[in-house]
């Protein structure tokens, strides 16, 4: 993808370099967060360092593009919804950034804040049967077009009115100026705040922010340095010694010679009474909800493969101090976790496995995964990730919205998978919720439903016998 003939001479090697592992890094040490520049450019973050660098090699595909869909129930003050969007992108440096190369560096543009326009379809027209398949084809058509990084916004919105008291606003995201926390915790808060003060005619109740993203990248680099990175890239280089990075998940099509990240996704939903019955033997094992689904998940794996050491994708968040809290932008890093199922364990002892290696991992969670890679020097493939293949993630918990407010971020399909297997559950009050995104190159639809079937499985059988010896957790046959 390197010969693209829309690079430019300085992009084109920037990115030989992060392909060679030699991007600039600056010494320094943790210091005190302070406002480091004085105009409207600043250092990217490690995390923004790595998706701009994947975003231009695949600048044609959407595969970074997240959905998020708020819920309106109620009348609505559509004008007060326009006001409050444009406050929060005033507040938050980081959805106005837009993204160029200085010195053959990466760096962050942060634009005055302009009015943004919020476009409103109104479906009230149409048969009440067609109205949702509607909605949901336009906020598709918004999520799968690409966005260019050097020009901004990285964010699209369209309100869609589906019933006299049924709106969904869906915005469509670069993951560059996001996560999961900025959306529950941040976005959605503040936007309901702000309506209900804007549609009264009031001013805005939030104080203003004393900290922006790029604050918070400049901090990072300074803080990842030194002995914090030597002491942390020795623990990983222990960590991933001799391990192998690649997956062997039985495959419906052979792999393509060069990944094209085509995906769908398939939701699921467990019931609350095996949801609290997960809860309650974490409790039992003395380890939180991710890692008895971590084990569950990667028992799943060994069945599939009959690999014994597997390594397996998460993430892990960035905020690491208070006054990054309240910000706006990509808090994530990529952690490993490496796991040896070797000697055909109980579940109750492949927990404590995984106990281990879970904590340990976040104790040394600092380290990007292109420094890694840089590090170790896997074989180079272009047909799949360069450390693992699959992911699996669990949000953390949400608070509850205000009355009449929802937000979803699995109701839209984005139609990219960035790995072959991406696994994500919410913890809801119903019950955990899911979805499986997955490389359409690889895997049929069918493979994928009886796959998530066999998880399913897995996790009533450990609510029951954990003492089962792994070879012998039921995997159901039947689909859902």
């Amino acid at each position: 993808m390197l010969n693209a003939t829309n690079f430019s001479e300085a992009k084109r090697t920037l990115l030989q370099k992060y392909l060679r592992g030699n991007l600039p890094s600056k010494p320094g040490g943790p210091g005190i967060i302070t406002r480091p520049f004085p105009g409207n450019r600043a250092r990217v973050s490690l995390g923004q360092e790595q998706l701009w660098a994947h975003s231009q090699l695949v600048a044609d595909r959407p595969a970074y593009n997240e959905p998020v869909t708020v819920g309106r129930t109620g009348t609505l003050n559509v004008d007060a919804l326009r006001r409050s969007l444009n406050e929060i992108i005033r507040r938050h440096e980081a959805w106005r950034t837009t993204f160029e190369i200085v010195n053959f560096e990466p760096v962050q543009v942060i634009h005055p804040a302009r009015d943004f326009d919020l476009p409103v379809v109104d479906l009230r027209k149409l048969p009440s049967v067609s109205r949702e398949a509607e909605a949901l084809r336009l906020a598709t058509q918004d999520i799968r077009q690409p966005f260019d990084l050097s020009r901004g916004p990285l964010l699209r919105a369209r309100l869609v009115q589906v019933g006299d008291a049924d709106y969904r606003l869906y915005l469509a995201l670069h993951q560059i100026v996001m996560d999961g926390v900025s959306m529950y915790s941040i976005f959605l808060p503040e936007l309901s705040a702000l309506y209900e003060a804007f549609s009264r005619d009031q001013p805005s109740p939030l104080a203003e922010l004393p900290l922006q993203y790029a604050d918070f990248a400049h901090w990072q680099r300074e803080r990842l340095s030194g002995e914090v990175l030597s002491t942390q890239m020795a623990f990983w280089k222990r960590q991933l010694a001799d391990a192998s990075f690649v997956l062997d998940l039985p495959t419906d099509r052979p792999r393509p010679a060069i990944e094209a990240f085509r995906g769908a996704q398939q939701t699921f939903a467990l019931s609350k009474s095996l949801t609290d019955a997960l809860k309650a033997l974490s409790q039992q094992a003395r380890v939180t909800l991710f890692m008895t689904l971590l084990a569950a998940f990667k028992t799943l794996l060994y069945r599939y493969t009959g690999q014994e050491d597997l390594v397996v994708g998460t993430v892990t968040t960035t905020r690491k101090r208070s006054e990054f809290e309240r910000l706006l932008g990509f808090f994530l890093n990529t952690l490993l976790l490496r796991t040896n199922l070797s000697g055909d364990p109980t579940f109750w002892e492949l927990l404590g496995r995984v106990r281990q290696v879970t904590v340990e991992a976040l104790s040394h969670d600092d380290v990007p995964v292109h420094f890694l890679v840089k590090e170790l020097r896997p074989a180079r493939d272009r047909s799949r990730n360069p450390l693992f293949q699959v992911m699996f993630v669990l949000e953390p918990p949400l608070p509850t919205p205000r009355t009449g407010w929802t937000l979803a971020q699995m109701d839209v399909d984005p139609g990219i998978s960035r790995v072959d297997l991406y696994v994500e559950l919410d913890d809801r009050p119903s019950g955990i919720i899911g979805r499986f995104r997955y490389n359409t190159d690889l895997f049929d639809d069918a493979s994928i439903t009886r796959m998530r079937t066999h998880f399913e499985s897995v996790l009533e059988s450990i609510v029951v016998m954990p003492d089962q010896r792994l070879s012998t957790l039921f995997l159901s046959t039947a689909t859902k």
